[in-house]
């Protein structure tokens, strides 16, 4: 591997710039420089810190170093960068405005002091097998790549493109019809991976190596349809703060083909949301579909509740057989007389202390 330094200005990098917002459509460098090449990702840079890019070249203080890999043909690929040169040059080209100011309102001294600036690249020459594994080192110190930007450079091809088209912009169709239930951001391809996790059931890696020259991703985005209109055919009354953010297609992929009752969940989700002994809102819907009680975090006896039931048994275990029967209280634990689920409360009254063999004898009943 080649490394060499390379100085160009501002108006060398933005001549003849394409921005069509399209895979591999971002082109500079009079159209010798790929600025989004497939296995980059979107554009993810906020309004605050693509205004802090053209103020600093306004100010001509130093830019990061950039790094371009070459190609066997002359051209460039941008391997980090990415976000600032597409800042410059969507400036450059008056896609917006600093300070209500766009580039060609600008006078003509101020033009002239951007496209002057001088930006320091390093070109990287070597073997296309490298190209990847730079990407991924120089990454590190900027935006770190996620899990599903990295498999991407990895899986590029028609698949991958046609599923971008679903999942991966700002306000994509994915994101449309999905906001309501999954905390993520399309740009940062954690739609993509949220969706491939629950197709797949965790194995995005092979799902996304078996699709990857296939024409379209049709089967994955009727998937997310299916699992967004199952949650909202089941679940007839949106909390927002309890459902937004479950795994709900692991869900889906379960209890998708199950009879249920949409009315009579609803009716025990609202009991249990007043339920004071469940902690865990959030867990209500994965405990309505599998029935298992971790998922509530039930509120547990606290030491004062512990210690009266324990002055109030003496130190006796009612489970045990005499006089193999009275524990010291670090040696018992506390359990429901009546359980929780036939109605009983985490309350003093119906707190008892079991020795813990007893305990976990009863638990495994």
């Amino acid at each position: 591997m080649e490394i060499k330094p390379r100085e160009i200005t501002v108006r060398e990098l933005a001549e003849n710039y394409k921005n069509n917002d399209v895979e591999n459509g971002v082109i500079g460098y009079d159209g010798k420089l790929n600025i989004r090449p497939k296995y980059q990702r979107e554009y993810v840079y906020g309004d605050d810190k693509r205004d802090k890019v053209i103020e600093t070249v306004q100010q001509n203080f130093p830019l990061n170093m950039m790094y371009w890999a070459v190609n066997g043909d002359g051209t460039f690929e941008v391997l980090d960068g990415q976000q600032r040169t597409i800042s410059i040059c969507d400036y450059v080209d008056s896609k917006f405005s600093i300070n209500d100011r766009y580039f060609h309102t600008l006078e003509d001294d101020e033009q002239e002091q951007i496209l002057d600036y001088k930006l320091m690249i390093y070109v990287c020459d070597g073997k296309p097998s490298e190209k990847l594994s730079w990407f991924e080192t120089i990454n590190i110190a900027g935006l770190v790549l996620t899990p599903q930007e990295l498999l991407n450079a990895i899986y590029t091809g028609t698949w991958l493109s046609d599923a971008k088209r679903y999942f991966s912009k700002r306000g994509c169709p994915a994101y449309q019809i999905g906001n309501d239930y999954i905390n993520a951001k399309p740009e940062r391809q954690e739609y993509l991976e949220k969706a491939l996790k629950w197709i797949s059931k965790n194995q995005i890696k092979k799902y996304m190596n078996n699709h990857q020259n296939n024409p379209t991703a049709i089967e994955l985005w009727n998937y997310f349809q299916s699992v967004i209109s199952w949650i909202k055919a089941t679940f007839i009354v949106y909390r927002k703060k309890e459902m937004k953010g479950l795994d709900w297609g692991l869900l889906y992929n379960e209890f998708k083909d199950e009879n249920l009752d949409p009315q009579q969940i609803e009716e025990e989700i609202s009991v249990l949301m007043q339920d004071e002994d469940v902690t865990s809102k959030k867990g209500i819907y994965k405990y309505i579909l599998t029935r298992d009680m971790k998922h509530l975090s039930l509120r547990v006896f606290d030491d004062k509740q512990k210690r009266e039931a324990y002055e109030r048994q003496k130190g006796i275990c009612p489970k045990c057989t005499p006089p193999k029967n009275h524990y010291e209280i670090n040696e018992m634990e506390a359990d429901h007389i009546t359980p929780w689920s036939k109605g009983g409360k985490t309350t003093s009254d119906n707190c008892q202390m079991l020795c813990k063999n007893c305990n976990r004898i009863k638990s495994n009943i």
